[in-house]
């Protein structure tokens, strides 16, 4: 019979609440367990002494036995000093997917072509001077005829109260 260390949830909806029971590696999750060695109580703060709670001789005992703990369980008897637990490496865990990879590589490839049309408009500007010289002047013919369309706007306002009196 092969013999696992593992959580059977109890508790009511949101409000999660564990037992570590050691129970038969076939029998349903919160179904028939063979004895009850601890608490879990994952709403309790981190640093709570009732987050967890483990009977260890038994513990130990179940281990002697051939129990397999779960990931979850085995990191408790570590922290408790029954088992100790390797950690594990995922060298691969924060590298991006293929999509972010590719946004990525569209990202470079734009800024790439900015960083060249810059790098042309810096090389050429001696021919631009002539035609940056000729932008003041639009500017102020620009501003010229919005004074123009703002002093025809004036007498029509003052002439409108006249009408009125």
């Amino acid at each position: 019979m092969a013999l696992s260390i593992r959580l059977s949830r109890g508790g009511s909806k949101k409000r999660p609440y564990y037992r570590v029971v050691v129970a038969d590696a076939r029998s349903p999750r919160d179904g028939r367990f063979i004895e009850k060695i601890g608490t879990y109580n994952p709403l309790l703060a981190k640093d709570s002494p009732d987050r967890v709670k483990l009977d260890t001789e038994r513990a130990a005992h179940w281990l002697k036995m051939g129990a397999q703990p779960t990931d979850r369980v085995a990191r408790f008897l570590d922290a408790t000093g029954v088992k100790e637990r390797a950690p594990r490496n995922n060298p691969n865990k924060g590298k991006p997917g293929e999509k972010a990879t590719e946004r990525a590589e569209e990202r470079a490839e734009k800024l790439k072509a900015a960083e060249e049309a810059a790098a042309e408009a810096a090389a050429a500007p001696v021919v631009e001077e002539a035609p940056a010289e000729e932008a003041p002047a639009e500017e102020a013919a620009a501003e010229e005829t919005v004074a123009e369309e703002t002093a025809a706007e004036a007498p029509a306002a003052e002439e409108t109260p006249a009408a009125d009196a």
